[in-house]
């Protein structure tokens, strides 16, 4: 196992705790190498959790593996305007978020590296996971949270018994604000500002693919704001690729924002590989303001490589289509994954969804537990 860089393709050692490339500052990607036959689906191990995909994962032992019971998440069938829709429903994770399987790794082998104290800017979900996991582990947590955070988030991050600091109007500001005031004793946590977090997101792509009886879908609708579940669910599938578990296409992937935060769908639209720093966001899907996200590059390629595309659902749009989509599925969702049920919607109507094909939408969290 090594780290790639995404952008300038650098090698660095897995063997030490790591940030992003020494070399240009872009995300680290954890590389295994896998080749044809090197896994066997009888080497997944017999648990309800992400750690069932462990052969996949950096080697931890089992003793030593932070764990609340993360993964493990149905994949609920819909038939919906002649088209089979599967919603992968994340609302059931420890702290009712996706980000649970990020953190899980990330602060598993943070420990497991001598790391004590860790530190990390969030809009909300994330810092509650955070602070879950670092409780459990037993290390220090500061977050960095926007002072326009409902206070719910503020109170179930203070339960977990971390560190709340409030501070500018958006994650972008509080991270800055984290940046200043951390010094070398805390490990930034951060969305792809260490590699760990998407390979726990990874097992994301790793079930729905189980699922599916190890077959890939034919599009995937994702709402991205630091993009780690997007580009997590890509790599695993093109893992799978390699270990020989799945043959033909993968799927289109899709990206959706709000018109109140949209970097990746505006760089898209314009045919740019890299994203600009969104002016002055304003949107009522917290998880999907992230005006300057560090993987809006990561992002872009796999919607090129995937022959997908991205989309901003109007503010005005969330709350009619969170409505629609808790009535036809039961799930709790959040607005996160009203916008990605809203473009599903606009993709059927305009025909680039066709009849027939499979897509698997992401419903990310339960924001109603922290309201």
């Amino acid at each position: 196992m090594h780290f790639t860089c995404t952008s300038c393709r650098a090698d660095h050692d897995a063997t030490a705790p790591r940030t992003v490339c020494t070399r240009c500052g872009m995300p680290l990607e954890v590389d295994y190498g896998f080749a044809p036959g090197q896994i066997a689906k009888n080497d997944l191990e017999e648990t309800g959790t992400l750690w069932r995909y462990a052969p996949f994962l950096p080697t931890v032992p089992a003793a030593e593996r932070i764990t609340l019971g993360e993964g493990g998440t149905p994949l609920v069938k819909l038939t919906h305007h002649h088209r089979t829709l599967y919603l992968k429903d994340e609302t059931g994770n420890p702290t009712g978020s996706f980000k649970d399987r990020g953190l899980a790794l990330a602060i598993t082998l943070a420990r497991l590296r001598g790391i004590e104290r860790l530190a990390l800017p969030s809009a909300g979900n994330a810092g509650v996971s955070a602070a879950a996991y670092a409780q459990a582990g037993e290390l220090a947590c500061r977050v960095f949270m926007p002072s326009t955070i409902p206070q719910p988030f503020v109170d179930a991050v203070a339960g977990y018994g971390a560190e709340v600091v409030l501070a500018g109007k958006t994650i972008a500001e509080a991270g800055a604000a984290m940046i200043e005031s951390i010094d070398g004793s805390w490990f930034n946590l951060s969305t792809l500002k260490e590699p760990y977090r998407v390979e726990g997101k990874k097992t994301l792509g790793l079930e729905i693919a189980e699922q599916l009886d190890w077959t890939a879908p034919d599009v995937v609708v994702y709402p991205a704001g630091g993009g780690t579940g997007l580009v997590g669910i890509w790599k695993a599938l093109k893992e799978l690729q390699q270990v020989g578990w799945l043959s033909g296409p993968l799927p289109r992937m899709v990206v959706v924002q709000t018109a109140g935060c949209a970097p990746v769908v505006r760089a898209f639209e314009a045919g740019h590989t890299i994203t600009a720093p969104w002016a002055e966001p304003v949107t009522a899907a917290l998880g999907l303001n992230v005006p300057a996200p560090l993987g809006g590059a990561w992002m872009l390629k796999v919607l090129r490589d995937s022959g997908g595309k991205a989309l901003a659902v109007p503010e005005d749009d969330l709350e009619p289509a969170m409505t629609r989509l808790q009535d036809v599925s039961g799930i709790p969702a959040g607005p996160e994954a009203a916008a990605a049920w809203w473009a599903t919607e606009q993709l059927m109507e305009d025909g680039w969804i066709a009849p027939g094909e499979r897509v698997v939408i992401v419903v990310t969290g339960d924001d109603r537990r922290y309201v």
